[in-house]
């Protein structure tokens, strides 16, 4: 069964929430975040990408780095723009996107439930972005970015926080700049913490790694890491646990940077044999089904369907992901490991297909791939059997703002 605990949330003055929420880590570049973070000192990015402090030269993995996250940090507390909460508690976190709703609830997962598979994963993760938040949680004693974890929903969970939402007033409630509507809750009350702790202990068997794999994996390790100067909070990560009925899964697209050697003929010859390959033109490509791809190669759409038999039925055979890796990036074009090969990215569904486009017009890729998205029951039945997809196969919105809620893990 599943261990959530309340715990003491670093959050903002309510006055300073909008200005200090930002998007997470991991989902904009250096260059995005200081445009996104310019004219506001609040912004939680002089934390999270803090080499927008530092001159563009500094490596953004050198330790002046997390030293500068650590420095801000501190400053932003010392400025009174976050406080520590007196009183160990949950919280309740609604995102509206587009008129269509999701509440999760905040809470610190154990490191132990994670490690003995209890919350449940289906990627594994990428050495260097590890390694990254690894040092970033180490340096500031901060866990700053939260796990996405999605469970099969409960009545009695949702009973709880619907209740909750009707006769207690928000902490938190603004529209980003993104249109996104955060509201957020404090549960404060000792009988409603113990019921929601118990109902989890009980009636919750396993949750999952919905978004968030590198943040959690590296909370186990840090945990590892600090050896006998291990404290308690260390045994604990920062989560967001949602639902599965109200969880919205985008496409996750993928650009190559060539084709292996081989010119646009034999490449398209080479697809021929699992795929039936037609040419659309200037049309962008958007999969309406389960085995039907879109590809951008020299400024031309085409539709791509995986032929029968050319891929098992299996819980992992089946997914477009897995096809797309088998078949092409592997067999054709020689990724083995997606992982830690430097000639694929990865282009989350939020950014469009135009995006897609936008790589190869600029010489950056040679070829993109547009993908049909995971189902959330897909997600489970693999978690469920062990088995892992190829990385970058779920893009989860909206996306949980960071800064709003923090774990510190040094007291």
């Amino acid at each position: 069964m599943s261990i959530i605990k309340p715990f003491k949330a670093l959050r903002p003055q309510a006055q300073f929430a909008k200005q200090v929420a930002s998007r997470p880590y991991d989902v904009l570049n250096s260059a995005e975040a200081k445009v996104e973070a310019q004219g506001n000192n609040h912004s939680f990015l002089y934390i999270t990408k803090s080499e927008i402090s530092l001159p563009e030269s500094a490596d953004i993995h050198a330790p002046e780095v997390y030293e500068t996250a650590k420095q801000n940090l501190a400053a932003f507390m010392q400025r009174d723009v976050l406080f520590k909460e007196n009183k160990e508690c949950y919280y309740i976190y609604q995102l509206i996107m587009n008129g269509r709703s999701q509440t999760g609830l905040v809470a610190v997962s154990s490191v132990d439930d994670y490690e003995n598979d209890i919350i449940k994963k289906h990627e594994f993760t990428r050495p260097e972005k590890e390694l990254d938040r690894i040092n970033h949680i180490k340096t500031t004693g901060a866990q700053t970015g939260n796990v996405f974890l999605a469970y099969r929903n409960n009545d009695s969970i949702d009973s709880i926080i619907e209740n909750w939402k009707k006769i207690k007033s928000p902490v938190y409630d603004f529209v980003a700049d993104d249109t996104i509507q955060h509201t957020i809750w404090i549960v404060n009350e000792d009988e409603t913490i113990a019921s929601i702790t118990e109902i989890f202990a009980t009636q919750i068997p396993c949750t999952y790694i919905a978004d968030g794999h590198h943040r959690a994996a590296s909370a186990a390790k840090v945990r590892k890491a600090l050896g006998n100067d291990i404290n308690y909070e260390s045994n604990y990560f920062l989560t967001t646990l949602f639902p599965s009925n109200q969880l919205y899964i985008m496409d996750y697209n993928r650009v190559v940077k060539d084709l292996n050697g081989l010119d646009n003929e034999h490449f398209l010859t080479a697809l021929s044999k699992n795929f039936n390959v037609e040419l659309i033109g200037n049309e962008i490509v958007t999969p309406t089904t389960l085995h039907e791809f879109g590809m951008y190669l020299d400024t031309n759409w085409y539709k791509l369907v995986a032929k029968e038999g050319t891929y098992t039925n299996n819980p992992i055979g089946v997914l477009d992901v897995t096809i797309l890796s088998d078949l092409i990036l592997d067999k054709i074009l020689g990724i083995t490991d997606q992982r830690t090969d430097k000639r694929i990215d990865f282009v989350g569904g939020i950014r469009g297909l135009k995006e897609l486009e936008r790589r190869v017009d600029s010489g950056d890729m040679k070829v993109a791939f547009s993908l049909f998205p995971v189902t959330i029951n897909q997600l489970f039945d693999i978690s469920d059997s062990g088995n892992v997809m190829p990385p970058k196969s779920t893009w989860f919105e909206p996306k949980l703002r960071d800064g709003l809620l923090t774990h510190l893990i040094d007291g």
